[in-house]
Order: C-alpha cells, then sequence, then structure tokens
C-alpha cells in the first residue's frame, strides 16, 4: 500500500513515516521544510521512502503525487493558535485551501485520514463534556481552518477525521509549544512557571497513540469511514493547575506560582470523551506520567539553544 503524507517532516509526520515503514508499507512524504528540519535523515536508507520538496497548495505537484497514493495522510498544517494568527494568509491557504484542492484532485477510492484538533469545540455551551455529537463552534482561526476542512472532508466518501487532543512526548522535529513539552521544559530549564487560567482544563495525548491510532484507522477503514472520532485520554482531563503538580511530582524543585496577568488564546477548558473511538476498538494507553519521564529524558539531549549563552 502506499501511502502520502504531507507535512512528513513535522512532529506527527517524522514519527508517522518511521512507523509506516517499519509495517511495510511504501510512504512518500512532502513538505515545504518552512522549519528547516532535519527529521527524515534516518529514513533515507529506506528503499521504501520517498521525500518530495515542495507544497501542498500546488496542484500540479499534488496532481502529480496523488496518482500513487492509496491512503493520504494531510498533516500539513500551520498548528495552533498563535501560529496562525501570525500569519492568517498562511493558516487559510495551508490549513484550509490546500486540504480542499487535495479532496477535489483525489479519487473517493483514496483513503484520506484527517488529523482535526479539539480545538474546534471552542467554548462549549452544553456544559464540560465534549462528545463527537457536541456542536463545533471555533474561537480562533486555527480552530476555524480545521473545522472548515473537516466539513469538507466529512462530506466526501472514504474519509475519517480524528479529532485530537493536546499531543505531548517526544519526536525528531520536537515542538517546545506544545503545552505538556513546555511545561516539562520550563520546569527543566527556568525551575518555576507563572500560570494564568489555571483552572482551564485540557485533555491529552500522547503522540506515540495518536501515531498508533492513524495506523489503526488505515486498517481499519471500512467500519469508521464518514466519521470523527475523539482522540484523547479520557482519564488525563486535567487543568493548567493540576498539570503543573504532576509535573512537581517528578521535578521536585519546580516552582508554581499563580497571577492573573493574562488570558490564554486557546480557549479549550472541558473534558473531552473517546468512547466512539474504544468502540471502534482503538484506545490511547500512554499516561502523562510515562510522557513527562520520556520529555525529561530528551530534554537531556537539549545542552544549548541557539540563541541562548547558556
Amino acid at each position: 500500500m502506499n501511502i502520502l503524507v504531507t507535512g512528513g517532516a513535522g512532529y506527527l509526520g517524522s514519527v508517522l513515516c518511521e512507523i509506516l515503514l517499519d509495517k511495510g508499507y511504501n510512504v512518500t512524504a512532502i513538505d515545504n521544510l518552512i522549519y528547516r528540519q532535519k527529521s527524515l535523515f534516518h529514513l533515507c536508507n529506506n528503499p521504501n521512502f520517498d521525500f518530495v520538496f515542495g507544497d501542498v497548495r500546488d496542484k500540479s505537484l499534488m496532481s502529480k503525487l496523488l496518482k500513487n497514493a492509496d491512503v493520504v495522510v494531510p498533516l500539513a498544517a500551520i498548528v495552533g493558535t498563535s501560529a496562525c494568527d501570525s500569519d492568517p494568509y498562511l493558516a487559510t491557504t495551508t490549513n484550509l485551501d490546500s486540504i480542499k484542492l487535495l479532496n477535489k484532485l483525489r479519487s473517493k477510492d483514496q483513503l484520506v485520514v484527517f488529523p482535526m484538533t479539539n480545538n474546534g469545540y471552542g467554548t462549549p455551551s452544553c456544559g464540560n463534556f465534549c462528545t463527537e455529537e457536541t456542536p463545533l463552534k471555533p474561537v480562533t482561526l486555527y480552530g476555524k481552518t480545521k473545522t472548515d476542512a473537516e466539513i469538507e472532508l466529512l462530506s466526501s466518501k472514504n474519509t475519517i477525521t480524528l479529532r485530537l487532543a493536546s499531543v505531548f512526548g517526544m519526536s525528531p522535529r520536537l515542538r517546545l509549544d506544545l503545552l505538556v513539552n513546555h511545561f516539562v521544559y520550563t520546569a527543566l530549564t527556568d525551575g518555576y512557571i507563572v500560570l494564568f487560567e489555571k483552572n482551564f482544563k485540557r485533555n491529552f495525548v500522547h503522540i506515540r497513540d495518536v501515531i498508533d491510532c492513524f495506523i489503526f484507522s488505515i486498517e481499519n477503514h471500512k467500519k469508521m469511514t464518514g466519521k470523527a472520532y475523539n482522540l484523547g485520554l479520557d482519564s488525563e482531563n486535567l487543568t493548567k493547575e493540576e498539570l503543573a503538580g504532576k509535573i512537581k511530582q517528578h521535578l521536585p524543585k519546580f516552582y508554581i506560582d499563580f497571577a492573573e496577568i493574562n488570558s490564554d488564546p486557546d480557549k479549550r477548558n472541558y473534558i473531552v470523551l473517546s468512547q466512539r473511538l474504544k468502540t471502534a476498538g482503538f484506545e490511547a494507553k500512554k499516561t502523562l506520567d510515562e510522557g513527562i519521564k520520556e520529555l525529561i529524558k530528551g530534554y537531556q539531549l537539549i545542552r544549548r539553544l541557539e540563541f541562548k549563552n547558556i
């Protein structure tokens, strides 16, 4: 089976490509390397791997790449509220317009497994519990572009969307802006954190569970297509304060302060339930404690960032 992964050098893509190859799939990754990633070097000796430098908004290039694909995993995106707000045009054309282009160019026999975000729930008026039946009311540009892309895909055949919780864990293309990754890095480097909106609640999921779910969806697509699925740990719906406290259990010198000094541009503050995915046969398993230990170990490899003197 031939799998096309857009954004293949990114945080999720660099792990997904490796695992797909390990399972015997043929993988083509496309990426514009906007962050100067070097995350796929170790895959270049695999004859079943191919890399294409390019832009997912390029119609002629995508037409060519789609000809040989059985499955498409469109990971290419401008991810996060702040990143989207800093360049709305890039965010909209990458997160939404490229998906419309993909959906227009692909054969409906080609499976698409699309990563949505539970950011799309916005600030729910239905209480604190969100299922896939909860209305999508995104309040950020990031949430709106991803929600509109999901609507575009689910109106077509042979599509699956996964509404991801806040992802954490190590990757060859590391991201320090994700909540858990950021909190652990701050605990190790600064030794303290100032929390605002400490009672905002988030749902979390380990990157390896996300990758495993992509593969599960590909291998079980006949019973899953046409639906959206929440993907998170139901046991790990925590407030920011609770998350910081959990990290402090591993790093006792971590000092946590609270202040009413700011507001979070990411307004997620609810509990997300993943029962539909469990019913389909998949459940996230890696805990926050496992992820915190992994991050502490991984951060020992970061000795000096480019723009720091110490």
